[in-house]
Order: C-alpha cells, then sequence, then structure tokens
C-alpha cells in the first residue's frame, strides 16, 4: 500500500495546492517565487540544493515528491526520473559547472525519453555513457520562461495516478520551454548515441 502525506490525505487537491503555496486561512504565511522555477510557494528558512538554486520552500516541496515516489518505487519508478529531470532542468541558474553539465545531462534525459520514447531503464542506462560524456556540456541560454508547471503541481497530487499524469505533463512543460535549444541537446544525444 502507498504512503500518503498526512498533511493532506483527508483535503482536496486545492486545500492541498494552497497549503503547498502557503496559501493558507488567514494568510499566515507569506509566499515567496522561486528564484529557479518561478513557481510560487511558502516562504520558509530551509536548506536548498549546493548549485540548483531554488527556494527552500520549493525545495521542500521537491523532497516531498520524491519522498512519496521513493515510497512506493515500484508504482513510480517508470516516471521517477522524469520528476528528476524537470526539477533539474528548471533551476539552472547557477554559473558553476556542475550546474552546467547538471542542465545538460538531465536535457539529455528529457530528449531521450520524451523524443526518442526510451523507458526509464533504458534511459537509465544511457545515461551512464552521457555522464561519461559531460564534459562536452556548455552552457545554455536560459529560456525566459522554464514551464507553466512546478513541482508545487505534482506536490498537489491526490492519488498515484494524479502524480504520474502531473509528473508527465510537468517534464513535457519543461522540455518544451527548453525549445530554443533542442538542436543543441539533440546534437549532444546524437554525439553519445550515433543514428539515436
Amino acid at each position: 500500500m502507498r504512503a500518503r502525506r498526512p498533511s493532506v490525505a483527508h483535503e482536496s487537491p486545492n486545500n492541498a495546492l494552497q497549503r503547498t503555496l502557503g496559501a493558507e486561512p488567514g494568510g499566515r504565511w507569506p509566499v515567496i517565487a522561486c528564484c529557479g522555477c518561478g513557481g510560487q510557494f511558502r516562504e520558509v528558512d530551509g536548506p536548498t540544493h549546493s548549485y540548483m538554486q531554488s527556494s527552500p520552500g520549493c525545495w521542500a516541496a521537491y523532497g516531498e515528491v520524491l519522498a512519496r515516489e521513493y515510497a512506493d518505487y515500484a508504482g513510480f519508478s517508470d516516471i521517477h526520473r522524469l520528476t528528476v529531470d524537470a526539477f533539474a532542468a528548471q533551476h539552472p541558474h547557477s554559473s558553476l559547472v556542475e550546474n552546467t553539465r547538471s542542465v545538460g545531462f538531465h536535457l539529455c534525459r528529457l530528449c531521450l525519453m520524451l523524443e526518442r520514447g526510451l523507458d526509464a531503464h533504458q534511459a537509465n542506462a544511457a545515461m551512464l555513457s552521457i555522464a561519461a560524456q559531460k564534459a562536452r556540456f556548455h552552457p545554455l541560454p536560459r529560456p525566459a520562461n522554464l514551464g507553466a508547471m512546478t513541482v508545487a503541481d505534482v506536490y498537489a497530487a491526490i492519488g498515484e495516478d494524479e502524480h504520474r499524469n502531473a509528473v508527465r505533463r510537468w517534464a513535457a512543460s519543461v522540455w518544451q520551454a527548453w525549445e530554443p535549444c533542442h538542436g543543441i541537446v539533440r546534437g549532444w544525444v546524437a554525439g553519445i548515441f550515433p543514428g539515436a
């Protein structure tokens, strides 16, 4: 049986989303835009990733989404990498080489899964080859908009089907946001996997 988030298990999706975004009754919690994805999250103190710049509220929501997927990994294994890739590609702001490589790496996997039709197992195997070639990745021009959906949309999902559908839509939204760079990413993929 899949574990559910106790804090939202008996709430409607709209109430869960409001809690995620900090829009609680009475406006007790201020909200801020994430410096990465632009999504609105409750303003909290807390950790963030070392090079994928985000607000602490966004990072916390992502952690909750990952915890949900790991709690039932067999049920979410086919979409889990899309979650990781969408978050990484939606937080490309650091100038550190690790961030440049991370964005390139995750965009390549989005390309392989969303355009080439590789399943999660095949895409994970391909990532070993991509990781070995990560030095070829260079900074990409950041899109003005990083997608209409954020991790908040997945966090607010109730039930496995809604979660899975939200992840797929989020990943597609992020991949589409990077459309001006698709040719570069496809070139990286083709250079690593000729004929792909």
